[in-house]
């Protein structure tokens, strides 16, 4: 199967000698971490069947590197352990999902200072929402956000814009009841969160000194907000984990590579009809690394009652909603939890009957950071 690290083993060496003085180091780490990733450069283990005797090499992937949450081969096990840390989290009640759109004329500045703008883009996203929440036309209680930052498209464009897995309802003032929203399937007039989106978003940009960079026409066009209903919340937190620890594309979407150009299929959003997109090898490349973040970017972050600060609230409201309270030390998922996949040894590629039995450790080729 074709491979994101097989394109950046072919190209990935001509593109940093085109473009490698824009590229920022978080940038250049994934290329070279992703080209690696399970081959000897990570080191890895020696096996041998214990029914046929052979004997097979195992090489690490880059899932301990710095960059390595965009690496498509990377973390199944982590994205298993986030979701089960989320599903514990989750009340029992309905959920709504709102996906709030950077629009295009601020792309540019989003680009230019990444970590800073996407923390704005989450914060002021959920300052909105739950002002909205408080509001007793639509709830007037306090909320639960979970925010979750996209960068792309299916196409691997760039298009900024952050999900918030939201609670249908919250927590009273006072702490004595648990209150539904006013009507049903109906959480907050999307019109009017983008408004408030909009102005909390604006007076961040001032406050940053960037106000006088944005194009003023952008505060005069309609901003795009959904909400929609999303059940138990259950299939939005297997959406949203897919992409937690990695960027827009998977290998399974690669179809592939001839002559300096690489062919990947998406599922178009509006006509769930296949597409696909052939692209210089050098743009795939360019595509994909704008989507990796720099450091101390933070892709998810909790609000209201998932907040840290809202711990004994989120208790209460459990109680209120006759959910048995779970401590935060339940949160973390353990081996021992049955829902759990504990991986067991891997079978022989040769007998196919065998198990493989780690029999030497094999030292990485490369030294690596730290």
């Amino acid at each position: 199967m074709l491979e994101v690290a097989d394109i950046f083993r072919l190209h990935g060496a001509v593109y940093c000698a085109r473009f490698g003085d824009r590229l920022r180091p978080s940038q250049k780490r994934a290329l070279r971490d992703i080209e690696a990733c399970r081959t000897a450069s990570f080191g890895g283990h020696l096996k041998k069947c214990d029914r046929c005797g052979r004997k097979v090499c195992t090489y690490h992937s880059c899932r301990g590197a710095l960059w390595a949450r965009s690496c498509p081969k990377c973390h199944r096990h982590q994205t298993e352990r986030w979701l089960q840390k989320q599903r514990a989290r989750l009340l029992p009640c309905r959920y709504f999902l709102v996906t709030v759109t950077l629009p295009c004329e601020l792309r540019p500045l989003a680009r230019a200072h990444q970590k800073r703008l996407y923390g704005m883009l989450m914060s002021t996203a959920a300052a909105a929402l739950q002002k909205l929440a408080l509001d007793p036309r639509y709830v007037g209680a306090r909320i639960g956000c979970l925010a979750v930052l996209h960068t792309w498209t299916r196409a691997l464009l760039h298009h900024p814009h952050v999900h918030l897995l939201v609670t249908a309802g919250g927590l009273s003032a006072d702490g004595a009841q648990w209150m539904a929203p006013k009507k049903a399937n109906f959480l907050a007039p999307e019109g009017a969160l983008a408004i408030i989106f909009r102005a909390k978003l604006c007076a961040a940009l001032n406050q940053a000194g960037w106000l006088p960079q944005v194009p003023p026409q952008v505060w005069k066009k309609d901003w795009v907000v959904h909400c929609k209903a999303a059940g138990s919340g259950r299939k939005v937190l297997e959406y949203l984990g897919r992409y937690v620890f990695r960027v827009a594309i998977s290998n399974s979407r690669l179809e592939r590579i001839q002559d300096g150009q690489v062919t990947f299929r998406y599922r178009d959003n509006h006509t769930q009809r296949l597409r696909r997109v052939t692209l210089p090898a050098m743009e795939f490349i360019g595509r994909f690394l704008q989507h990796v973040l720099p450091p101390g970017c933070t892709k998810v972050r909790y609000y209201g009652l998932w907040s840290n600060s809202c711990r004994r609230q989120l208790t209460q409201a459990r109680a209120l909603l006759d959910a048995p309270a779970r401590a935060p030390s339940d949160w973390l998922v353990s081996a021992a939890d049955p829902a759990v996949s504990v991986p067991t040894p891997a079978r022989c590629p040769h007998c196919r009957r065998g198990q493989l039995i780690v029999i030497q450790a094999l030292c990485a080729e490369r030294k690596l950071p730290p």
